[in-house]
């Protein structure tokens, strides 16, 4: 991976930002030819808005920051400048300029594991007042996340998934332990395994351990199901297409992993994926089957689709053992969290109203938007069992989000605890943001994070 960010240099081009309110003026800074250049363009100020100027103009392209604020207005800016460094001028207004090169990192993403691109991004040059590191380390964070995403299910079994996180632990030098295959049967992880043995690879739990046991444990938990067929309860081939995406909570549990890591935040971290197929074949598991989990809870199977709590409940199980001052997980989870708030707002549950407010606030800081949704206690007789403890699915598909994670709860032993449930996919391109697997809610649960830990 190149250098995300450009050193100063004065061999650098020029982009002078200009916010809409002020571009009808356009800056003094400019020449009479870079201003003429500028109106035969009809440059506005819209957010995002790109006109490059001749030399001599005074600056070598002009980028409008519209009025609202928005550090995406940089978003595009690395694929629509032409490639090479770049450093900034004029006026930020209000946008953080931490966040101005964060989305301009996360715009110059590329993924080129099977296409070439066409052309190297463009780089821009640290921002006077903004924090590189901290942009540069989540930047490599969302690419992170994207790659995982983003590719297929062929090329992203359960155990490509450990080599990602072996690969993440080396560059810290954390500790990983994997329990695969049979193995989680002799560990009393029964719904993993369940869930996963039909594939042809096994399925596993796979443990990364980071930092200073002296610290407040804090553990991460993501659903790393690497392709969700349906199981038995088959999905229609349209409900198919996207389910490499279907280890989106594994891969953003890993890039929080890794943000954590970097900035070396004081925690003992504790991360656990459960990362599984959901194949069928002869050895699947059954609608009606009962699985015994790691908790010692029966849980009847109302639908095979419903397998990502399944995996879940054992790593939150695992997690809880150790008594960690709070659990975050991090599963695509449910349609209904869906139809609730659409792909680009992630929903969360917790009954912690301080940590609430904590990512509520982080997320808006961040453009990383999330929303608290009711762990609504009228429902949670629903997922009672009549011959099991548990059942994975409530009643009537009603509140389908809501009873996922009242069945989630049921493994957490009563830890300070959030749920996220994610897309992580963007399902079209908007500024630093195009069309594929995503970083979501993870970036707000990272400014939580500093929040309470100190950084």
């Amino acid at each position: 991976m190149t250098e995300l960010f450009a050193a100063p240099s004065d061999q650098n081009r020029r982009l002078r930002v200009v916010a809409a309110s002020l571009a009808e003026s356009l800056p003094d800074a400019l020449t009479e030819t870079g201003r003429a250049v500028a109106r035969a363009n009809a440059f506005a100020g819209d957010a995002g808005q790109v006109v490059l100027l001749p030399d001599g103009s005074g600056a070598d392209a002009l980028l409008g920051l519209g009025n609202a604020a928005d550090p995406f207005a940089f978003g595009d800016a690395a694929k629509t400048l032409p490639e090479g460094d770049w450093a900034l001028e004029g006026d930020l207004g209000e946008i953080d300029p931490t966040m101005a090169m964060i989305a301009f990192g996360a715009g110059a993403y590329q993924f080129t594991r099977y296409k070439t691109a066409k052309r190297p991004p463009a780089r821009l040059a640290a921002i006077a007042g903004g924090d590189a590191a901290e942009a540069e380390r989540v930047v490599r964070s969302i690419w992170l996340a994207r790659d995982l995403v983003n590719t297929p299910a062929g090329d992203m079994d359960p155990a490509a998934l450990q080599q990602a996180v072996e690969s993440v632990a080396d560059e810290f030098g954390a500790k990983i332990r994997a329990t695969v295959g049979e193995d989680l049967l002799a560990e009393n992880y029964g719904m993993i395994h369940a869930v996963g043995r039909a594939a042809q690879c096994p399925p596993r739990l796979i443990e990364l351990e980071w930092g200073d046991e002296a610290h407040p444990r804090l553990a991460i938990v993501g659903k790393g199901i690497t392709f969700d067929s349906g199981g038995l309860d088959i999905k229609p081939a349209a409900g198919m297409r996207l389910m490499k995406k279907d280890m989106g909570g594994a891969a953003n549990a890993l890039a929080l992993a890794r943000l954590i890591m970097d900035a070396k935040l004081p925690v003992s971290l504790h991360v656990l994926i459960a990362a599984a197929e959901n194949a069928i074949s002869g050895n699947a598991f059954r609608p009606g089957d009962i699985l015994t989990s790691r908790l010692g809870l029966t849980v009847e199977i109302e639908n095979t689709d419903a397998e990502g709590r399944l995996v879940l409940g054992d790593a939150l199980a695992r997690a809880a053992e150790d008594e960690p001052d709070l659990i975050l997980d991090f599963a695509t989870l449910t349609g209904a969290a869906r139809v609730a708030l659409g792909p680009e707002l992630a929903p969360f549950y917790t009954e912690d109203d301080a940590l609430a407010q904590q990512l509520s606030e982080g997320g808006a800081s961040v453009v990383d938007p999330v929303w608290r949704m009711p762990l609504w206690e009228g429902y949670d007789k629903q997922i009672d069992g009549s011959i099991s403890d548990l059942k994975n699915m409530g009643d009537g598909g009603f509140a389908g989000s809501i009873t996922a994670a009242l069945f989630l709860r049921r493994f957490t032993l009563g830890r300070r605890w959030c749920h996220f449930d994610i897309f992580a996919w963007n399902p079209k391109d908007r500024p630093g943001r195009p069309t594929g697997g995503e970083m979501l809610g993870s970036r707000a649960a990272w400014e939580a994070l500093k929040a309470l830990y100190g950084h």
